[in-house]
This record gives C-alpha cells, structure tokens and sequence, in this order.
C-alpha cells in the first residue's frame, strides 16, 4: 500500500513538474554596457521582473543570458526594461536622456 501511495504522489509530483516547466524559457542576447555598475544595474531591473528567475550579464561578452516563465513576461518586454535603464540591446535603444544620466565609466556609445 505504502507503494503504491508513494508512486501516486511521485507521478502527480512529476506531472506538476512538467506543466509549471513548459513555460520556463532561457534566451541569450547582447545588452550594451562596460562595467560592474552595469552589470549590477542590468541584472537588477531584470531579476525585478515578474517571471524572470535569473539573470546573468557577462562583460567580457556583453552577453544576457535569461531564463523566465513565458506566460508571465515576453521576451520583448525585457529588452524593453533593459532600455528602460539606459542600455542598448539588438532590438531596443535606450533613449538618449537616459543614457546620457548613466554615471562615465557605463556609457558605452561611440
């Protein structure tokens, strides 16, 4: 009996698994910075997302790598607060006042 009981609890816990997980997408994508200030600032306004469970920026790359819960938050909704905060991706610019308010050492347009 015992058994038996484990196994339904096991299968149901799988079952839960694999719907709550259908959703979870990772994406990577440039987003524009220089430093750790930028790094720090990036990670924040995206891990701050409802959905979003993690973000790492990497500035050796300038590299985003992602991973949120499709239902809940659209890949172009996080370019768009990325933008938000002052930096660029392949698919949003940040708007010219923001990005001139970024402390010397983030601003990283040419």
């Amino acid at each position: 009996m015992k058994t038996k009981v484990l196994s339904l609890i096991s299968v149901f816990l799988l079952a839960t698994t694999a719907i709550f997980a259908g959703n979870t997408k990772t994406e990577k994508f440039k987003v524009y910075g220089n430093c750790d200030m930028c790094e720090e600032r990036i990670e924040k306004a995206i891990k701050a997302m409802d959905g979003v469970t993690k973000a790492d920026w990497y500035k050796e790359t300038k590299m985003l790598k992602v991973t949120f819960d499709e239902s809940k938050v659209k890949l172009d909704d996080i370019h768009k607060e990325l933008a938000k905060v002052g930096h660029d991706t392949d698919k949003v610019k940040a708007d010219d006042k923001v990005y001139n308010a970024l402390h010397e050492c983030c601003k990283y347009r040419k």
